[in-house]
Protein backbone atom coordinates (compact mmCIF):
# COMPACT_ATOMS: atom_id res chain seq x y z
CA UNK A 1 0.00 0.00 0.00
CA UNK A 2 1.22 3.64 -0.85
CA UNK A 3 0.51 7.16 -0.08
CA UNK A 4 -1.41 9.47 -3.38
CA UNK A 5 -1.03 12.93 -2.39
CA UNK A 6 -3.55 15.83 -4.19
CA UNK A 7 -4.70 19.12 -4.19
CA UNK A 8 -8.50 19.27 -3.24
CA UNK A 9 -11.23 22.50 -2.53
CA UNK A 10 -10.82 22.84 1.23
CA UNK A 11 -15.27 22.36 1.15
CA UNK A 12 -15.02 19.05 -0.76
CA UNK A 13 -16.82 15.54 1.03
CA UNK A 14 -13.60 14.25 1.96
CA UNK A 15 -11.56 17.10 3.07
CA UNK A 16 -14.65 18.61 4.87
CA UNK A 17 -15.12 14.53 6.86
CA UNK A 18 -10.51 15.54 7.74
CA UNK A 19 -11.51 18.56 8.74
CA UNK A 20 -14.12 16.82 11.22
CA UNK A 21 -12.14 14.32 12.18
CA UNK A 22 -8.92 16.09 12.99
CA UNK A 23 -10.90 18.87 14.94
CA UNK A 24 -12.77 16.61 16.69
CA UNK A 25 -9.28 15.09 18.21
CA UNK A 26 -7.57 18.19 18.81
CA UNK A 27 -10.63 19.34 20.53
CA UNK A 28 -11.54 16.40 22.62
CA UNK A 29 -7.52 16.07 23.57
CA UNK A 30 -7.82 19.55 25.08
CA UNK A 31 -11.26 19.61 26.88
CA UNK A 32 -9.96 16.06 28.52
CA UNK A 33 -6.49 17.36 29.54
CA UNK A 34 -8.42 20.67 30.81
CA UNK A 35 -12.31 20.13 32.12
CA UNK A 36 -11.90 16.62 32.12
CA UNK A 37 -14.66 16.27 29.16
CA UNK A 38 -15.07 15.60 25.42
CA UNK A 39 -16.02 18.69 23.36
CA UNK A 40 -19.75 19.91 23.79
CA UNK A 41 -21.71 18.63 20.22
CA UNK A 42 -23.09 22.24 19.70
CA UNK A 43 -19.47 23.70 19.95
CA UNK A 44 -18.05 21.62 18.02
CA UNK A 45 -20.30 21.93 15.31
CA UNK A 46 -20.15 26.26 15.51
CA UNK A 47 -16.46 25.56 15.54
CA UNK A 48 -15.92 23.74 12.37
CA UNK A 49 -18.16 25.61 10.56
CA UNK A 50 -16.24 28.95 12.38
CA UNK A 51 -13.10 27.67 10.19
CA UNK A 52 -14.27 26.79 6.55
CA UNK A 53 -10.69 26.55 4.83
CA UNK A 54 -11.22 29.13 1.96
CA UNK A 55 -7.38 30.42 2.65
CA UNK A 56 -6.25 26.91 1.77
CA UNK A 57 -7.17 27.57 -1.74
CA UNK A 58 -5.60 28.45 -4.80
CA UNK A 59 -3.75 31.44 -5.70
CA UNK A 60 -3.08 32.16 -1.75
CA UNK A 61 -3.21 28.54 -0.09
CA UNK A 62 -3.65 24.98 -1.14
CA UNK A 63 -4.99 22.16 0.97
CA UNK A 64 -3.54 18.32 -0.07
CA UNK A 65 -5.60 15.17 0.74
CA UNK A 66 -3.70 12.06 1.35
CA UNK A 67 -5.39 8.71 0.25
CA UNK A 68 -4.03 5.61 1.89
CA UNK A 69 -5.81 2.48 -0.49
CA UNK A 70 -7.97 4.94 -1.79
CA UNK A 71 -9.63 6.44 1.72
CA UNK A 72 -9.10 9.79 2.29
CA UNK A 73 -6.60 9.35 5.83
CA UNK A 74 -4.81 12.59 5.86
CA UNK A 75 -4.88 16.31 5.00
CA UNK A 76 -1.84 19.06 5.28
CA UNK A 77 -2.47 22.73 4.34
CA UNK A 78 -0.96 26.08 3.59
CA UNK A 79 -2.05 29.81 3.42
CA UNK A 80 0.39 32.17 2.26
CA UNK A 81 0.60 35.57 4.84
CA UNK A 82 1.21 38.96 4.21
CA UNK A 83 3.61 39.62 1.07
CA UNK A 84 3.57 35.87 0.29
CA UNK A 85 7.23 34.77 1.72
CA UNK A 86 5.79 32.96 4.65
CA UNK A 87 3.65 30.09 4.27
CA UNK A 88 1.59 28.87 7.36
CA UNK A 89 1.38 25.09 7.48
CA UNK A 90 -1.90 23.51 9.00
CA UNK A 91 -4.28 20.91 8.94
CA UNK A 92 -1.40 18.18 8.95
CA UNK A 93 -3.92 15.08 10.09
CA UNK A 94 -3.47 11.22 9.84
CA UNK A 95 -6.77 9.55 10.88
CA UNK A 96 -5.30 7.27 13.68
CA UNK A 97 -5.62 4.03 12.31
CA UNK A 98 -3.48 5.21 9.12
CA UNK A 99 -0.46 6.61 11.38
CA UNK A 100 2.95 4.87 10.95
CA UNK A 101 2.32 4.68 7.67
CA UNK A 102 4.36 7.96 6.73
CA UNK A 103 1.85 9.97 5.63
CA UNK A 104 2.35 12.80 7.29
CA UNK A 105 5.61 13.30 6.30
CA UNK A 106 4.73 13.26 3.19
CA UNK A 107 1.88 15.15 3.60
CA UNK A 108 4.48 18.46 5.36
CA UNK A 109 6.98 18.11 2.23
CA UNK A 110 4.26 18.13 -0.19
CA UNK A 111 2.75 21.06 1.52
CA UNK A 112 6.39 22.68 1.59
CA UNK A 113 7.55 22.28 -2.05
CA UNK A 114 3.72 23.65 -2.97
CA UNK A 115 4.31 27.14 -0.43
CA UNK A 116 7.83 27.30 -2.37
CA UNK A 117 6.60 26.76 -5.39
CA UNK A 118 3.79 29.92 -4.71
CA UNK A 119 6.66 31.76 -3.44
CA UNK A 120 7.10 30.80 0.41
CA UNK A 121 10.75 30.79 1.70
CA UNK A 122 9.81 30.26 5.14
CA UNK A 123 7.21 28.20 6.61
CA UNK A 124 5.74 28.74 10.03
CA UNK A 125 3.13 26.76 12.09
CA UNK A 126 1.54 27.08 15.28
CA UNK A 127 0.43 23.55 17.90
CA UNK A 128 0.05 23.07 21.38
CA UNK A 129 2.05 21.41 24.04
CA UNK A 130 -0.72 18.62 24.54
CA UNK A 131 0.32 17.59 21.11
CA UNK A 132 3.43 15.64 21.47
CA UNK A 133 3.16 13.56 18.35
CA UNK A 134 2.95 16.90 16.23
CA UNK A 135 5.71 18.56 17.99
CA UNK A 136 8.35 15.57 17.10
CA UNK A 137 7.26 15.45 13.80
CA UNK A 138 7.98 19.32 13.01
CA UNK A 139 11.24 18.76 14.79
CA UNK A 140 12.38 16.24 12.99
CA UNK A 141 11.81 17.78 9.98
CA UNK A 142 14.08 21.06 10.72
CA UNK A 143 11.41 22.87 12.20
CA UNK A 144 12.55 25.15 14.89
CA UNK A 145 10.75 26.62 17.86
CA UNK A 146 10.28 30.20 17.36
CA UNK A 147 8.77 33.44 19.41
CA UNK A 148 5.25 33.68 18.41
CA UNK A 149 3.89 34.13 14.95
CA UNK A 150 0.19 34.91 15.54
CA UNK A 151 -2.18 35.47 18.57
CA UNK A 152 -3.55 31.75 18.73
CA UNK A 153 -5.37 31.33 21.87
CA UNK A 154 -4.60 27.55 22.48
CA UNK A 155 -1.17 27.66 20.81
CA UNK A 156 1.88 27.43 23.15
CA UNK A 157 4.43 26.22 20.57
CA UNK A 158 4.90 28.02 17.31
CA UNK A 159 7.90 26.90 14.92
CA UNK A 160 9.21 28.21 11.43
CA UNK A 161 11.41 26.50 8.79
CA UNK A 162 13.46 27.81 5.85
CA UNK A 163 12.28 26.77 2.57
CA UNK A 164 15.05 27.35 0.60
Amino acid sequence: MSWTLAPEPPDSPDALALWRAYYTEVSDRWYLLHEGRRTDPGELEREIAAVPGTDLAPPRGLLLVGRYAGEAAGSAGFRLLGDGSTAELTRVFVRGHRRGTGGAVLLVRAAEEAARAAGASRMVLDTRGDLVEARTLYARLGYAETAPHNAEPTADHWFAKALG
